[in-house]
């Protein structure tokens, strides 16, 4: 007599992610440049369907600034490619716009070492994912964003499910629309359709939460005044490149010279920021930094204020 598949069989069968693509059912047999044709080619259905998501993108753009302005953190839970992309994002924000650690958070299922090592059981531990939120203390003011490809992660639900009760915002991104559900306040489904290798989400589906993930932390810091034009404005010059980036944009905005801007720089305690204004409008540090207290941080409304 044969086994009944348990249900999860036909739920995992049934998810786009792990459809058959038929653009792609001779990769065993291509040469090494028709597979990377081929891959290359559903790599580039990827921004498309991200462009399809920007009305949801921008409405967790939209909660994410209002949590951060209210104090709130933002916190990345996801387990496997998602759960390092979000580790990988909030590692980033620190050194690019200048945010402290704890203001983005990546948490993934298996703890740190599974960012190195794979750890797949550990997306199944749903007890693990509501220990994590309470050890964190979310509440009411943060954001948690659950990453997940094929959208039933126990991990990564669980973990909206715990963010839900207490009261914080909540934004679902995955890669498997259509599959009913009260999730999250906001859902970005990218649809990329199946993978070229069945079911490998690391490809397109990883592509697709990185660009968004992308999206999502730098406009919020956009918003928040991190950057002047198109330049970060708020990075931390702790390394010999990023303290000659700083140099370059102070030398870019106020058109003064190269020893110029590294004294001004010193004078600024390494802020650009600071240093822009300081340089713009030939004040001291202490006035420089009230100036822009008063404009929210933004620069440009700093330069235009008499």
């Amino acid at each position: 007599m044969s086994k009944k598949p348990p249900p999860i069989f036909d739920e995992i069968a049934a998810l786009p992610t792990e459809s058959i693509n038929p653009r792609t059912l001779a990769l065993d047999e291509a040469s090494t440049g028709a597979i990377l044709e081929m891959i290359n080619h559903e790599d580039r259905q990827v921004a498309p369907a991200v462009a399809r998501q920007i009305e949801h993108i921008a409405a967790a753009v939209e909660t994410v600034v209002a949590s951060i302005k209210a104090g709130g953190r933002v916190f990345y839970v996801g387990a496997g490619t998602s759960g390092r992309l979000g580790v990988i994002d909030a590692a980033e924000c620190p050194p690019t716009f200048g945010t402290p650690p704890h203001l983005f958070q990546g948490i993934i299922a298996g703890g740190y070492g599974a960012i190195v090592r794979a750890r797949e059981g550990s997306e199944d531990r749903e007890d693990l994912a509501r220990r994590a939120m309470a050890r964190r203390r979310v509440g009411r003011k943060d954001v948690v964003v659950g990453l997940a490809a094929c959208r039933r992660t126990p991990y990564v639900v669980a973990a909206l499910a715990h963010a839900r009760q207490v009261g914080a915002s909540t934004v679902y991104i995955t890669c498997n629309p259509g599959l009913a559900g009260d999730e999250a306040d906001v859902v970005i489904a990218v649809d990329v359709g199946p993978e070229a290798v069945m079911g490998s989400t690391r490809m397109k589906c990883g592509t697709a939460e990185k660009m968004v993930l992308n999206m999502i932390s730098t406009t919020s810091m956009v918003r928040l005044g991190k950057v002047y034009g198109n330049m970060m404005v708020d990075l931390m010059a702790n390394s010999e490149k990023l303290r000659q980036r700083s140099a370059r944009i102070i030398m870019l905005t106020s058109g003064c010279s190269y020893d110029e801007a590294v004294d001004v720089l010193k004078r600024a305690r390494g802020s650009v920021k600071i240093a822009i204004v300081m340089q713009l409008k030939s004040l001291g540090r202490n006035a420089a930094v009230a100036l822009l207290k008063k404009s929210d941080g933004f620069v440009k409304k700093a330069l235009r204020q008499e």
